[in-house]
């Protein structure tokens, strides 16, 4: 019987086998947009060289794998309709995305925000508050989810007079 060891195909995982920074990097943005601070935190352990991750960090930029736009709107897409802008600036600040475009982004959300917060009660209260405790609660909870303080008076305001 012939021996065709040589032949088969490799295991996929050898031992010693490692994933270079630029495949880690690119397999977290296939699963989301991220940006160049949260990638350096999270490839941060894998470096083996000093020096290595930021080289890899910028060419994948140079290819723009990386763009700190895309998050930007990513983030904005996906957060907008359950936060206030508040909220919405934190995380995209704790991304350690430029002020400028945080800054635009936070301006865009603010016209829609007393729109945002009313679906936002609607789908969690849907009824006025019966008594203080329910209106407080209610206050509390769109001011937890990052929307401006007038807003949230004004739409809790708001349900509350439809009932009297």
């Amino acid at each position: 019987m012939d021996s065709n060891e040589d032949e088969k195909p490799p295991a996929k995982r050898a031992s010693g086998f490692q994933i270079s920074l630029k495949g880690r990097a690119l397999r977290l943005l296939s699963q989301r947009e991220h940006s160049r601070l949260e990638l350096e935190r999270k490839l941060k352990p894998f470096e083996e060289t000093p020096g290595e991750l930021a080289e890899a960090l910028d060419f994948l930029q140079a290819k723009d794998f990386i763009n700190e736009q895309r998050v930007v709107e990513s983030v904005v897409n996906r957060r907008a309709a359950k936060l206030g802008a508040s909220r919405v600036r934190q995380e995209l600040q704790a991304k350690g995305l430029p002020v400028e475009a945080i800054t635009q982004a936070v301006q865009e959300m603010r016209s829609t925000e007393l729109e945002r917060a009313r679906e936002v009660w609607r789908k969690k209260f849907g009824a006025p508050p019966a008594d203080q405790a329910a209106f407080v609660k209610q206050v509390q909870f769109l001011n937890r989810r990052g929307f401006a303080s007038e807003v949230v008076r004004q739409v809790v305001d708001n349900a509350a007079r439809l009932s009297e």
